[in-house]
């Protein structure tokens, strides 16, 4: 028996460390869990950044998400990583460093004429479809812009029938592949097609998240024909990351769509140039970029329009550091021109440039 001793020790002692590991890792699950279910809105997190004299920004218990766990949050957030493979196939757009930008430039005033440019949409419920309302809008604005057609375009053909090609709908998708779809499939009109959800979260079954709308391919009124609401673009391309060309493609062009990493600070967002200060990484988001301009205090932004309603940030928009690639803002911008193809009229590109030409 006492020779076996030493052996059963080693044996006693190796259980009682796989029994610590197990309890440190359910500890983990335990915490992660309770950190999903905990409440977005933290005013710790309020009470640093309005603090912190080198913030540049003010934070708020935004009403938009008064009742939202960090876990429901999480589901708006559904920007895929483009695999590195396709991104190797994929244009970038530079532009020639003669064209002299303006220090302040808002597209929505630029082009006052196109109603869709200043509009603020919602992104209701728990589906993670910000990579599809990115580019709905944005191609929208360009129709404006090049053809002079007041066109909200539909973000529910893009989520529900691009299928496996953008992602996995409500559970996030590519913005790239959102452009393709434009190019190959077009899109229909928002009159034709509505979003699947304008009631948000108030009714049962939509949690955790939202299931993907089905494609139906039949305009809900049935005076118009899904095949002839279509709208095309040309060109599915990236713009480089130097600000300057990023600057240059939406002065000639139009606003873009744009993706960045969402900190658990920025839902706090009200005003100001945000930055990060503090949280955790939740997600990727895409939003629609409009603008820049720089503060009194000598500090470069970026003007971005978000799809989350008025009752969210400073009406629905927000400022962004520019020019050092804030949360990844600067890497991933994408966007294409707006195409002929299927409309009833012949339209004429205001870009002599030929930037809109097919």
């Amino acid at each position: 028996m006492a020779a076996g001793q030493p052996g059963l020790v080693k044996f006693l002692f190796c259980l009682a460390t796989l029994s610590i590991l197990l309890a440190q890792v359910n500890a983990e699950k335990s915490l992660s869990q309770l950190k999903l279910n905990s409440h977005i809105l933290q005013d710790s997190i309020i009470k640093e950044i309005n603090e912190n004299p080198n913030a540049g920004w003010q934070a708020v218990m935004n009403p938009r998400f008064s009742n939202f766990t960090v876990g429901q949050f999480k589901h708006l957030l559904g920007v895929k990583p483009t695999p590195h493979g396709e991104l190797t196939q994929v244009p970038v757009k530079t532009h020639p460093k003669s064209l002299k930008l303006p220090e302040k430039f808002d597209a929505r005033t630029a082009w006052s004429q196109c109603s869709t440019i200043g509009r603020i949409l919602g992104q209701f419920g728990h589906c993670g479809s910000c990579w599809a309302f990115g580019a709905v809008e944005s191609l929208s604005d360009r129709f404006c812009i090049h053809f002079g057609m007041n066109i909200s375009l539909s973000v529910n053909d893009l989520l529900a029938c691009c299928g496996f090609m953008c992602g996995a709908g409500c559970n996030g998708g590519y913005p790239m592949f959102a452009w393709r779809y434009f190019m190959h499939h077009g899109v229909v009109t928002e009159e034709c097609y509505p979003y699947f959800d304008d009631i948000g979260c108030s009714h049962p079954g939509c949690e955790p998240e939202y299931p993907t709308p089905k494609c139906v391919r039949k305009c809900v009124n049935g005076n118009q024909m899904w095949r002839s609401s279509k709208h095309y673009s040309v060109s599915a391309y990236r713009v480089d990351s130097d600000p300057y060309n990023i600057m240059a493609e939406i002065y000639k062009n139009g606003p873009v769509e744009v993706s960045f990493t969402v900190y658990e600070d920025f839902a706090h967002y009200k005003s100001g140039v945000y930055k990060h200060v503090t949280g955790g990484v939740l997600g990727g988001h895409a939003v629609k970029l409009i603008g820049w301009g720089t503060t009194d205090d000598g500090e470069d932004y970026w003007l971005i329009a978000n799809q989350w309603n008025r009752s969210w940030g400073d009406d629905g928009y927000f400022k962004i550091r520019r020019g050092t690639n804030e949360c990844g803002i600067e890497g991933d911008v994408v966007t294409g021109l707006p195409s002929t193809k299927n409309l009833v009229r012949k339209v004429v590109s205001v870009d002599d440039s030929g930037d809109a030409s097919l």
